[in-house]
């Protein structure tokens, strides 16, 4: 696959990404997507951030992902792709099942475990994609008190 057929993958992708994230916020939680993608390009699982509506703190974007992915084998050549760089937890669980690639929609409103996961060998790319970061500034305007509670303040 060349560059401009790979880039054209991670749009698709970080499109199936963002999907999950405004069915989040359209069920009035968090708009955090996330997907999983195999070794051949295909989405293998989708998962968005359901804290809000389980009250389930763990139910990160990524973790919900992961977990919708089931028992895997192959965890080991799989892409996770995220709207927002990957907080500890999340990190920690791409870390935990050694996923080689993590593509992040946007580090510019909150920045994750990236340090983390590049020490840990994980290949990163941030697209500082305009759709995602347009997602988590409309959470700080419209919700700054679930934004404050998302991030720890």
């Amino acid at each position: 696959m060349d560059v401009s057929q790979y880039e054209e993958k991670m749009t698709h992708w970080m499109s199936a990404a963002i999907e999950q994230a405004e069915k989040s916020w359209a069920e009035g939680g968090i708009p955090i997507g996330s997907v999983l993608v195999d070794e051949h390009g295909q989405i293998v699982a989708r998962g968005h951030n359901e804290r809000v509506q389980s009250d389930d703190p763990t139910a990160h974007a990524e973790v919900m992902c992961i977990r919708h992915a089931g028992r895997r084998r192959d965890w080991h050549t799989l892409t996770l792709v995220s709207t927002l760089s990957p907080c500890a937890m999340c990190s920690g669980t791409a870390i935990l099942f050694k996923i080689p690639r993590v593509i992040i929609g946007e580090n510019t409103t909150f920045v994750g475990a990236e340090d983390w996961m590049r020490k840990e060998g994980i290949e990163l790319t941030i697209l500082n994609d305009p759709r995602c970061i347009e997602l988590m500034r409309r959470m700080q305007q419209e919700k700054p008190d679930l934004w404050a509670e998302d991030i720890g303040e």
